[in-house]
């Protein structure tokens, strides 16, 4: 059994208020595997988004603060959380931007990753490896901020001045002068963000096991030499965009045991790839601090054979999970060591009930 487990849950109480379909909703945690079931539409993601934006960012669906809030009210939203020793809330009014607090006291969001570690698998993601390679990047950054946080900042910063430099471009703005800075900006950040990216990938290589779902080589390809693109300011102008840079970067994986692209493989084979990488990211994170695991429906895309095999695999991470499903028997190799949660849907309001 893990520390998490016999010292208390990560999130020990959670508290919904107008968020989604939740109009009011609280959640006990004891440590054990959380399996929240019930049918589609009852609010089950909705609980593990909530957790997801207990971290910097716009949580496991990618949405904008006016976006949560529970309809038709729109009376803006708000979730609560404990810890051993902490609570975090973050909320927003009507048209106002996401707000943190912890500890009763205003904090950036980025103060959220130092207080808690988060790696979630979401049905969106199943497609990362023959989608675009936005997806994969964005995949690749949320892993290396789980290991540094500051690399948010680093990112912030690159956007920020690639904007700028961006603008200039658009409006065929031919002065050196006026780029120096900000490229010199993009250089200091993209050197930060490339370093960053480097050591997650040899902390997930490191934390990767020989288990039922399989290692991945991953390699970062990069447009080499972007300073020196940078400053040959012709074809950006063209295409009035920066077209060299780590935003540009892209994530790849081998399923290392049949030297195969990832993007070749079985539909199963990339969801176990994925998976494996979960896990390595949680397992790196062993120690550093408390770590939530998040899985929407990763069940139902298993055999029963693979479905014990994750959870056995999850029971020995230190970290607090919690996971979605349809049915409760798609859990029902846990035992008693789940904690089991029902949700339901009536009036147009989600329900949880504790099963056991």
């Amino acid at each position: 059994m893990s520390e998490t487990q016999r010292t208390g849950p990560a999130i020990a109480g959670l508290r919904l208020s107008h968020f989604r379909s939740h109009r009011d909703t609280r959640l006990r945690f004891d440590g054990r595997p959380v399996a929240l079931y019930g049918p589609n539409g009852a609010g089950k993601t909705n609980v593990l988004e909530a957790v997801s934006l207990l971290s910097p960012g716009r949580g496991l669906r990618r949405a904008g603060a006016e976006d949560l809030s529970r309809k038709p009210e729109a009376l803006g939203w708000k979730i609560q959380a404990e810890m051993p020793g902490h609570e975090l809330e973050t909320w927003a009014g009507p048209g106002e931007a996401r707000q943190v607090r912890i500890d009763g006291k205003p904090a950036p969001q980025i103060a959220l990753s130092r207080l808690l570690r988060q790696v979630w698998l979401v049905p969106s993601m199943d497609r990362l490896w023959i989608e675009a390679a936005e997806g994969r990047r964005r995949f690749l950054d949320r892993m290396t901020m789980s290991f540094l946080p500051d690399h948010a900042d680093a990112s912030l910063a690159y956007e920020k001045a690639m904007r700028e430099r961006n603008r200039l471009l658009r409006d065929e703005v031919s002065d050196p002068a006026w780029y120096a800075a900000l490229e010199t900006q993009m250089a200091d950040a993209a050197q930060a963000i490339t370093a960053n990216r480097a050591q997650a990938l040899t902390r997930l290589s490191q934390a990767q096991s020989d288990s039922a779902f399989p290692r991945a080589d991953l390699q970062i390809t990069d447009e080499e030499g972007w300073p020196d693109a940078w400053a040959d300011r012709r074809r950006d102008m063209a295409a009035g965009r920066t077209l060299a840079g780590p935003h540009r970067a892209d994530l790849r994986a081998v399923y290392a045991a049949k030297d195969m692209p990832a993007a070749q493989c079985s539909t199963g084979e990339q969801k176990a790839l994925l998976i494996s990488l979960i896990l390595a990211n949680a397992r790196a994170l062993s120690g550093e601090a408390p770590v939530v695991i998040l899985l929407d429906e990763v069940a139902a895309h298993l055999d029963a054979d693979r479905r014990a095999a994750l959870y056995e695999a999850l029971l020995a991470l230190d970290a607090q999970v919690l996971m979605t499903g349809t049915g409760a028997e798609l859990f029902d190799s846990l035992g008693p060591r789940a904690q089991r949660l029902h949700v339901t849907e009536g009036a147009g309001e989600s329900g949880v009930k504790s099963i056991g």
